[in-house]
């Protein structure tokens, strides 16, 4: 199951979501490919945030330069890939630098509760999954009934199946409560509560820019979606060999989901 896209585009260039992917890709390159076990471990330690180095007042620039560092191609393509589909519509809504500095305060903030929960740990925290957790909160907040498409694999079914934010973005948070409440502090590769602290800040932070649009009324105006006409994409379905397929049915360019 992985998200792929919205269903409401924002229909503007999000230049700060593609300016934080671009600039990630490019700090990843740096010292990724061509890097030794010994070098990546070196860039780890010294540019992710080490809770029992921090305790030490060492690497206070840590928490900052970790929302930059990951430690492989699946882990910042999933980061990433998130912050791409959730990341347009509410940089459109928020404004450019006032969405950029949400998602360093998001990330920031994820990563101190990481660091509080485990704050004598030696292993490092890197990623920006506290950042992009913080912007999937907000996009909960600002567009619950927004239809985001999954992608299944059901054996022999390649299948897109569209369901709601709020119940995707539920699921997702439920499963870092259980991850970070199961784990012992600082036993897991996955930094629960990082995404944790970076969602429910990001719905602190949206709440302002909610009551603003209208609070309740916002989601009543718009039917809980971005205001954004519902883009009309083609949904793929494949079968085994020799399975028949239903006749493609017409759709228009664009269409609303009510």
């Amino acid at each position: 199951m992985l998200p792929i896209r919205d269903r409401n585009p924002s229909g503007h260039t999000p230049y700060v979501t593609w300016g934080l992917i671009v600039v990630n890709i490019l700090v990843f390159l740096s010292y990724w490919p061509a890097g030794t076990e010994e070098t990546v471990g070196q860039v780890f330690h010294a540019w992710g945030m080490v809770p029992a180095r921090l305790s030490a007042g060492e690497g206070l620039y840590t928490p900052f330069t970790s929302m930059f560092i990951h430690g492989g191609w699946f882990h910042i393509g999933l980061n990433m890939l998130f912050l791409r589909i959730f990341g347009d519509n509410l940089e459109f809504e928020m404004g450019a630098l006032p969405f950029l500095a949400f998602y360093l305060v998001c990330g920031l903030v994820a990563v101190l509760m990481q660091y509080v929960s485990a704050f004598l740990s030696p292993v490092p925290i890197a990623g920006a999954s506290g950042a992009v957790a913080g912007v999937m909160g907000g996009y909960f907040l600002m567009f619950p009934r927004a239809r985001v498409d999954l992608l299944f694999y059901l054996v022999v079914v390649l299948r897109v199946v569209a369901v709601p934010a709020w119940l995707l973005l539920s699921l997702w948070f439920a499963l870092q409560v259980l991850g970070g409440l199961s784990t012992t502090s600082g036993s897991s590769s996955i930094a629960f509560w990082a995404h944790i602290g970076g969602f429910l800040t990001g719905v602190a932070l949206t709440a302002r820019l909610w009551r603003r649009r209208g609070g309740a009324m916002f989601w009543k105006r718009f039917h809980g979606l971005p205001p954004h006409p519902t883009a009309g994409f083609s949904v793929p379905v494949v079968r085994r060999r020799g399975a028949r397929l239903p006749p493609p049915q017409p759709r228009g360019l664009f269409r609303r989901e009510e």
